[in-house]
């Protein structure tokens, strides 16, 4: 089972690279983190407002699938604001097992969560 959540739908499917048409030019775009691969954890936090990170995946760790492009944040973007400078925008791999403990299904079962660099935080090598 996999499932993809959270992000920026479409438009990360069609922008593996760059960043998404329609931003500002001259609009430079943070730096990408994290590489395929990587073991991140995803930012404990609870803020008010528009957020656009799933609940049960927070404090949760994932692994970097891919980096989907760059994107205005979509936090930003709910109150009128203009999302810039773009973000990186990454799917990142869960276990279900991981995130709930009583999943009952087969142990190799997936989440695929597309979450932006401001939420991810890097996990140190064991």
């Amino acid at each position: 089972m996999s499932a993809a959540a959270g992000g920026a739908g479409g438009a990360a499917a069609g922008a593996a690279t760059g960043v998404a048409a329609g931003v500002a030019a001259g609009s430079e775009a943070v730096a990408a983190r994290f590489a395929v691969g990587d073991r991140v954890r995803v930012r404990y936090a609870f803020p008010p407002g528009h957020v656009r990170t799933p609940y049960y995946c927070r404090g949760r760790t994932g692994v970097i699938e891919r980096l989907c492009g760059h994107f205005p944040n979509p936090e930003e973007l709910a109150y009128g604001r203009p999302g810039l400078p773009p973000q990186p925008l990454y799917r990142v791999r869960f276990i279900s097992r991981d995130l709930w403990p009583d999943y009952a299904e087969a142990a190799t079962d997936v989440v695929e969560i597309e979450i932006y660099q401001h939420w991810l935080e890097p996990v140190p090598a064991c």
